[in-house]
């Protein structure tokens, strides 16, 4: 029997975030507490920002048809510190302004300090020396946010600078998504975690750390049920576990087709799975599915099993599992941007799958290689900072643009 053609990487991401409906509970938090959740609803500012019309630079607030009238030769009327506010600006007057002090009624220009010059012998007057335009130097009142309309997009990243967009707007509170919730465990006799004695043929548990952080990266809170042994009985208690209180179960290793590989039955017996097999290099297996919560048979957890293999694992969480989290968390931006840069290596034997090279951006503006591009090479990704996204078929010779997704891009 003919083996069904294997999954391309856009089939499967498309497959897998067609069911992933984004969790609706939201809370309301201080906005000191909001870093890094996702705004659960369009804010809108409270506020015109700025208030007032106010100044970009330290100088002179004048009227500009009075320099053609006074030869640039103006009386100095009045000081405007930030946070005062001037009187209205009289006919051949000048106005000493400070950054952020509100325009003075009358002015209709801001001529910067260093544009003007003034003498001790005459203390209050000042000559400008360039013909400013109107406006010049003025920011106008509620050019950056305006009361009553939106200020932030549902679906955000809140990061510093909406944050600081937020706290501008007036506001003290932000209603955020509450975090997705993911539970990992891992199979494999051979595994011991760092500390431990390593068992004959046995390796100590890198993807353990990896996806963990790699979870908490993307702002979830990241439940680890450790290693599970390679039976199906204890795979089965730890996807019941799991499943409880969670949104999402992620896996690394048994996802193949060997008598130790236990997912598919347990995941099978306590839900449902799709095995996908994906055209990608490192990569491959995928198990996509879920699991039936115990306390409520009409409810389930989402699953996915990644390969156990560290380099695969971690390429198929950034490519899969990331935009999936995201997907649940109710962002609008899910996509990670890719540059088109020079590479600066060969790699001149095309695979028939789309490979995910480790790179790094050297100190001429291009890309360099990892030599060994195993999958087990996990030292690949630690020295590397993205990925060279590499179609099908394809040999990339020095000098050609590539793709490059970085992955600082891809853990955020």
């Amino acid at each position: 029997m003919n083996k069904p053609p294997m999954l391309t990487a856009a089939q499967a991401l498309e497959q897998l975030l067609a069911p992933a409906i984004p969790v609706s509970e939201l809370e309301s938090v201080p906005v000191q507490a909001a870093l890094g959740r996702i705004l659960a609803q369009d804010v809108s500012s409270l506020v015109d920002v700025p208030p007032l019309d106010n100044t970009s630079m330290d100088g002179y607030a004048v009227r500009v048809a009075d320099l053609v009238a006074h030869s640039g030769l103006l009386k100095v009327a009045q000081r405007i510190p930030a946070g005062s506010i001037g009187t209205a600006l009289q006919p051949g007057t000048a106005a000493r302004i400070f950054t952020g002090a509100p325009i003075p009624s009358g002015a209709d220009a801001v001529v910067m300090q260093e544009d003007c010059s003034t003498s001790p012998e005459v203390p209050n007057q000042v000559a400008i020396n360039t013909t400013p335009t109107a406006g010049q130097w003025i920011r106008r009142r509620g050019e950056d946010l305006t009361a009553g309309k939106v200020a932030l997009q549902a679906g955000c990243l809140l990061r510093p600078q909406e944050l600081g967009v937020a706290a501008s707007a007036g506001l003290t509170h932000l209603p955020v998504k509450r975090r997705v919730r993911v539970a990992a465990f891992f199979t494999g006799d051979e595994l011991s975690l760092p500390g431990e004695p390593l068992k004959p043929g046995g390796i100590y548990n890198s993807n353990r750390d990896t996806l963990l952080a790699c979870i908490k990266a993307l702002g979830c809170d990241a439940t680890d049920l450790g290693i599970v042994p390679d039976r199906l009985d204890a795979t089965r208690a730890a996807l019941r576990e799991a499943s409880r209180d969670h949104d999402l179960i992620i896996t690394s290793g048994g996802v193949s087709v060997g008598e130790e590989d236990h997912i598919k039955p347990a995941v099978n017996a306590e839900g449902q799975l799709n095995l996908w097999q994906i055209a990608i290099k490192p990569g491959k297996p995928l198990a996509f599915g879920s699991v039936r919560k115990q306390a409520d048979a009409q409810s389930s957890t989402w699953f996915i099993g990644l390969p156990g293999n560290p380099v695969s694992s971690f390429v198929t969480f950034l490519l899969f599992v990331r935009p999936f989290i995201l997907r649940l968390q109710g962002r609008t931006e899910i996509a990670a941007p890719t540059y088109q840069m020079r590479a600066d290596f060969d790699w001149p034997k095309a695979d028939r799958r789309n490979e995910f090279l480790r790179v790094k951006v050297n100190t001429e503006g291009g890309l360099d290689l990892y030599p060994n591009q195993s999958s087990g090479v996990l030292t690949s990704a630690a020295w590397g900072d993205g990925l060279v996204d590499c179609p099908p078929g394809q040999a990339i010779a020095s000098g050609d643009l590539v793709s490059y997704i970085p992955f600082t891009a891809l853990l955020s």
